[in-house]
């Protein structure tokens, strides 16, 4: 009889224990993804790579990958870094942030017509919690086509978001006094 119980204990435990490694694994991904991302934000950007990756492989995020993808940029490693966007858009295709990222690296590879693409795609995204981001990123985008109207009404736009967002501002009133 307590061969039977131990059998149906080991039954019942067995999916709580899993769920337990499971979330174990995840917390771990998470713990290591942040300090990536200190180290990252340090300037310690091969270490952070070292960590996102091992990160993705305990538990593979969006956020992760989509951070890869921009410590890679910070080597000028665009495609590399748009790989691991498409990688994030994969697994969330809600989430907004490697939609904005891929039209950055785009921009950065005089690829303007893709970038704007994407940049919209940031916009339409249901998980983007940074829109004002793909606006002035747009604003940027337009401004070096030389379509300056388009430029402000982005920068502006990006402004009424996130009045304290001072990058829009500083474009905003250079580009305001290039037309004056």
């Amino acid at each position: 009889m307590d061969a039977l119980l131990d059998v149906e204990r080991s039954a019942t435990y067995a999916p709580m224990e899993q769920q337990f490694s499971a979330h174990a694994e995840q917390t771990r991904a998470l713990e290591m993804c942040n300090q990536a991302y200190r180290l990252h934000r340090d300037g310690r950007i091969a270490e952070a790579i070292e960590l996102y990756r091992e990160s993705i492989t305990l538990h593979p995020t969006p956020e992760a990958h989509t951070f890869l993808g921009w410590a890679y940029s910070s080597l000028g490693r665009y495609r590399a870094a748009i790989a691991e966007c498409l990688r994030a858009i994969e697994l969330d295709p809600h989430y907004g942030n490697p939609y904005n990222d891929i039209g950055v690296y785009l921009m950065e590879l005089r690829r303007f017509d893709e970038a704007e693409h994407w940049f919209h795609r940031a916009l339409a995204a249901p998980r983007y919690a940074t829109p004002h981001y793909a606006h002035y990123n747009l604003g940027r985008l337009y401004e070096r086509k030389g379509d300056w109207m388009k430029a402000i009404h982005e920068y502006y736009t990006a402004l009424m978001m996130e009045p304290s967002y001072h990058p829009a501002a500083l474009a905003l009133l250079n580009l305001q006094a290039k037309l004056n």
